[in-house]
């Protein structure tokens, strides 16, 4: 009889295993005393963990959205009807077609290179990041929910809550340069933790699921927006009967970072601290550490010390901060002459795609915001200049979050290890090596 190490499938413990009758099997990787090639090892730790599916995912998206592109192309489709006879007239206007799209969107998303100044090459990589900026913070806040085992889907909800609170405060009073603008902000922050904290004390108090709850919240901002836009004196701009408010002051309006010519603005910079400070939130704080204890096991957490309940509450709050931020970015910085029912531009809900194609990680969702600002303002240039349907990038955005619900299917396409996998081999090695 002899035992045999087997690494434990998709974890990074091992097991021992006793089989009659069978051969010591050798070690699965490189032989005893040879020296650990620290780069291909690291490589595996990559692709084989959260990150190889997200960048799976998002390759996988972008190549069925190639064959949308194509679909949908005139000649490619007249070519078609003789494939058999010519097949590299289809396969070549399906490449042209596919690179001309691809390339529009890059145009419209980072590099113009018909601009005359360096300022105009950059300026779709300036649109990209305006419109990556409520999304981050949108994908934050979604995010701490997530790590705290709370699905909340009341972005929607909790950014008009925000813009409503920051864009009054924005409009209606009159006060110093600055702290105008600080007021707005806070007063935003405070009104998406708000909205989001009735559906925490729900969860805490009722045990109602927070999916629900943030649903129903959703649509009652949104008709609470109506309204109030739709009632003089309230948010509508005097003297109009349209439902929209008047222009944000001088003075509580975020400011340009590249100039007039330019959208970015100083909302980006917020969006970068909300990143800095859900980073520390999480890795370093005693309350982030609680969040994820409840994520992960409430039980346990409960054990531990830890009241449920209260971390429920404070992470809901935590999480419509994060959206408050965003929706006082979108008032105070993009929407600055009035805004109406359609101020979340369906963010909330595109926020939870950001958080889960970031893993529910700061950094994470940092990337996938920029990506999918990206996306919005490639869209636009690929619809113009090549008369591609913009909705194939709402579908490629789609695939993506399908491809991310199915790690599996994105390992076995791309051959990508399980999790754990360089980190069972090498404690495998060590043990055969001692």
């Amino acid at each position: 009889m002899s035992t045999t190490e087997n690494p434990r499938p998709g974890g990074d413990d091992h097991s021992l295993a006793t089989t009659p009758g069978a051969s010591a099997a050798p070690a699965p990787t490189a032989p005893v005393g040879e020296p650990e090639n620290r780069f291909s090892t690291a490589w595996r730790e990559i692709v084989g963990g959260s990150w190889g599916v997200s960048v799976g995912a998002v390759i996988l998206a972008l190549l069925a959205g190639a064959v949308m592109i194509a679909a949908t192309d005139e000649t490619v489709r007249q070519s078609a009807t003789y494939f058999f006879s010519k097949p590299g007239d289809m396969i070549a206007a399906a490449w042209t077609t596919v690179r001309d799209a691809y390339g529009a969107l890059l145009r419209g998303a980072i590099w113009n290179p018909a601009g005359d100044t360096f300022l105009e090459n950059i300026r779709p990589l300036a649109t990209s990041l305006t419109y990556a900026t409520p999304l981050i913070a949108a994908g934050l806040g979604l995010a701490i929910g997530f790590r705290a085992g709370l699905f909340n889907i009341g972005g929607q909800g909790q950014m008009i809550l925000a813009a409503i609170g920051a864009g009054w405060v924005g409009f209606a009073l009159d006060l110093p340069a600055g702290l105008h603008l600080v007021l707005a902000i806070v007063v935003g922050i405070a009104a998406g933790a708000l909205w989001a904290g009735v559906a925490g004390l729900l969860k805490a108090a009722t045990g109602a699921h927070e999916v629900i709850t943030t649903i129903m919240l959703n649509h009652t901002a949104y008709y609470l927006l109506f309204f109030l836009l739709a009632t003089p004196g309230l948010l509508q701009a005097p003297g109009s009967a349209n439902p929209k408010t008047p222009p944000m002051k001088e003075t509580a309006i975020l400011p340009d970072l590249f100039g007039s010519g330019f959208p970015l603005h100083a909302g980006f910079l917020l969006a970068l601290a909300a990143v800095a400070v859900t980073w520390w939130l999480l890795e370093r704080s005693r309350l982030g550490f609680s969040f994820r204890a409840v994520g992960e096991n409430p039980k346990a957490a409960r054990v531990a010390g830890i009241d449920v309940k209260r971390t429920t509450v404070y992470s809901m709050l935590v999480s419509g901060a994060m959206l408050g931020v965003a929706g006082a970015a979108q008032v105070l910085g993009t929407s600055t002459t009035g805004f109406s029912t359609d101020v979340d531009a369906g963010m909330g809900f595109d926020a939870i795609t950001v958080a889960l194609l970031g893993r529910s990680t700061p950094l994470g969702t940092l990337g996938a915001g920029i990506l999918f600002g990206a996306f919005k303002s490639g869209g636009a240039t690929m619809q113009a200049a090549e008369t591609i349907p913009i909705e194939i990038v709402t579908v490629i955005q789609s695939l993506i979050v399908l491809f991310i619900a199915a790690p599996p299917l994105v390992r076995a396409i791309f051959r990508l290890p399980a999790p754990g996998t360089a980190k069972a081999a090498r404690r495998v090695r060590k043990e055969v090596a001692a």
